[in-house]
C-alpha cells in the first residue's frame, strides 16, 4: 500500500469508519446486554455525545456575542466536518436562527440498516444535551425545536434555535 493517499480521501474514509463503528458498537452493546431497549441505549449514547460536544463548543463561545448564532454555527461546522450538508440561516426575528441539514449520512445509514426509527430521536437527544449543557454552564436559555426531519419524510432536517431573554 502506498502512503501517498490524499489527506481528503483519508479523512473521508475515517469519517465512514467512525460512523460504521457507531453501528458496530450498537450491535455489540445489544448482544452483550440482552433485553436492553435499543432506543434507550442509543438515546443514552447521543445524550453523552451531546454533553461532550457542548463542552467543546463552550470553549469557543464568546459570551458577549449572540450565543444562539455561535452555537448554530458550531453545529453546522461540526456537521460539515462529518460529511453532512448543513447550513445556518438567520430567521425573521432577531436572535432566531435555523440549522438546516439538506443531506445527512447518518440518515442514509439508519435507512440502509433498517434503523430509521432511531434516527430523529437520536439527533433530537443530541441537540437537547448540547443546549442543556450550554445553558447549565453559561446560565443561558437556549432553545431549539425540530420543524422538519428527513426520517419523518421531510425534504431536510430543520431546527429553529433561539435564546429566550
Amino acid at each position: 500500500m502506498s502512503d501517498d493517499i490524499p489527506v481528503e480521501k483519508k479523512f473521508e474514509t475515517l469519517v465512514k469508519i467512525t460512523r460504521a463503528s457507531h453501528f458496530a458498537w450498537r450491535e455489540a452493546a445489544l448482544r452483550c446486554c440482552p433485553g436492553v431497549d435499543p432506543q434507550k441505549l442509543v438515546n443514552e449514547m447521543w445524550e453523552i455525545t451531546g454533553a461532550q460536544t457542548a463542552q467543546s463548543y463552550i470553549k469557543h463561545l464568546n459570551p458577549s456575542e449572540e450565543i444562539a448564532e455561535q452555537v448554530g454555527a458550531s453545529i453546522v461546522w461540526s456537521s460539515r466536518c462529518m460529511g453532512e450538508d448543513a447550513s445556518l440561516e438567520p430567521g425573521e426575528k432577531p436572535g432566531e436562527y435555523f440549522v438546516k441539514h439538506d443531506g445527512c449520512p447518518w440518515h442514509r445509514w439508519h435507512a440502509d440498516l433498517g434503523l430509521l426509527p432511531e434516527d430523529r430521536p437520536g439527533c433530537d437527544r443530541w441537540f437537547q444535551a448540547i443546549f442543556r449543557t450550554i445553558n447549565e454552564k453559561l446560565g443561558t436559555k437556549l432553545r431549539f425545536e425540530t420543524l422538519s426531519a428527513l426520517p419523518d419524510g421531510g425534504d431536510c432536517c430543520l431546527r429553529r434555535i433561539w435564546e429566550e431573554k
